[in-house]
């Protein structure tokens, strides 16, 4: 049995104080036995406008955000899926929203970049969000392996397209960790199910990191942060609120899950990448 844990926040435009609170729900994680951790999306910066991100962009391996999780995850012996970073392109004008993940020693694993962009009119509001006016899309989804299983990366947006995390079962891939902020309106329709449904057909432990509360600009997020198991079942949840989600994940009672019930052998279509 391993610990895992899902962190959840309601991050601002000020860097330093969302570092503060990250580090301080990271310490708490650690504190709990746990072994590999998620840290929401945008969990370092969340400003009014999409562009905001540019300000703070940082170059690929370097810059403060950057050396915050490689620090963290030193200092605490836990692997780390740290959120989303802006990081800068060649176009200068757009950023990558980059999921990194780190080892135990503070060693970049690898990254990878949200594929997916937020561009949509929520019907219930009237809000929009136009992610790809600030952000270039990533052209793969990633897997790498771990002690605790192959773990696929996919931020967000990215959960309403199963076939992102179809293409990476040939990975190997064991555990989803989803960073987010999704909106109230449509997280309270969409999130749990969506979540449910990846791990159910995938029969992977998926770990769910989200910004929950309210945010400048007037955006207010979902939170309801949770761990789900290959069954579908929600072993851990927090509705509101920065804090710690935790729960122990079991890579003998998935590998028996998937023998008992070997849904992924039935596969007749396959999803991939050219």
């Amino acid at each position: 049995m391993t610990k895992v844990a899902a962190i959840q926040m309601a991050s601002g435009p000020n860097v330093s104080a969302n570092l503060l609170e990250a580090e301080k729900q990271l310490t708490q994680a650690a504190d709990l036995g746990a072994r590999l951790v998620v840290l929401p999306e945008n969990f370092a910066f969340m400003g009014a406008r999409e562009i905001d991100k540019l300000d703070i962009a940082e170059q690929d391996g370097d810059g403060p955000i950057q050396t915050f999780l490689q620090q963290q995850a030193a200092k605490h012996g836990f692997f780390l899926v740290g959120g989303t970073v802006p990081i800068k392109t060649t176009s200068g004008d757009k950023v990558r929203s980059a999921c990194i993940l780190y080892s135990s020693e503070g060693k970049q694993l690898g990254r990878y970049d949200k594929m997916h962009m937020f561009d949509v009119e929520i019907p219930e509001s009237g809000d929009q969000y136009f992610e790809s006016e600030a952000i270039q899309a990533g052209d793969r989804p990633s897997c790498y392996e771990t002690p605790y299983g192959h773990i696929a990366m996919a931020v967000c947006y990215d959960l309403r397209f199963p076939e992102h995390f179809r293409s990476l079962l040939d990975d190997g891939m064991d555990l989803i960790a989803v960073p987010s902020s999704f909106t109230a309106q449509t997280g309270k329709a969409h999130w749990e199910v969506l979540l449910r449904a990846r791990a159910i057909e995938n029969l992977s432990y998926v770990v769910a990191a989200a910004q929950g509360g309210f945010h400048v600009g007037g955006r207010e997020t979902w939170g309801h942060s949770m761990i789900v198991d290959p069954w579908g079942n929600v072993l851990n949840s927090l509705a509101k609120g920065p804090g710690v989600v935790i729960a122990e994940i079991s890579s003998e009672q998935q590998e028996n899950t998937r023998k008992a019930f070997p849904v992924l052998q039935h596969r007749r279509l396959k999803c991939g990448l050219d």
